[in-house]
């Protein structure tokens, strides 16, 4: 997936052929999105600008889950994802991404996390 610097399609008004002015550099390339989905937990690592590396969940099992009542911070196992607001085609394939309904044991769960970049599922429990 290349990301075009400059609309380099068709000519210039005086019918001469457009030109880059520079080459593509490396942050400039896009990626894949990393779509995360309910399942046995996969995580992946990528280098990022400046030597960082960003961990990715490919697939989580478990949520970190806060109960506004109790303020207590809890571990649950993901049943499904119920619904996902960011994109239809994402809520019938279960994929979680921030502001995902997600299904556990004690109830239903906003995520509030990018599981896709930061590596961890966390959700607040909707009551």
């Amino acid at each position: 997936m290349r990301k075009s610097l400059e609309n380099l399609a068709g000519r210039k008004a005086s019918g001469g052929r457009r030109v880059a002015s520079r080459a593509r550099r490396k942050f400039e390339l896009d990626r894949y999105p990393n779509e995360a989905i309910a399942g046995t937990t996969i995580t992946t690592t990528r280098r990022t600008r400046g030597y960082n590396i960003k961990t990715a969940l490919k697939a989580a099992e478990t949520v970190n889950v806060l109960d506004p009542s109790s303020k207590k911070m809890t571990k649950l196992a993901i049943v499904r994802v119920t619904k996902n607001p960011a994109n239809k085609d994402y809520e019938r394939r279960g994929v979680i991404s921030k502001g995902a309904l997600v299904e556990t044991e004690a109830g239903t769960a906003r995520v509030i996390s990018r599981p896709g970049q930061d590596g961890s599922v966390n959700a607040i429990l909707i009551k």
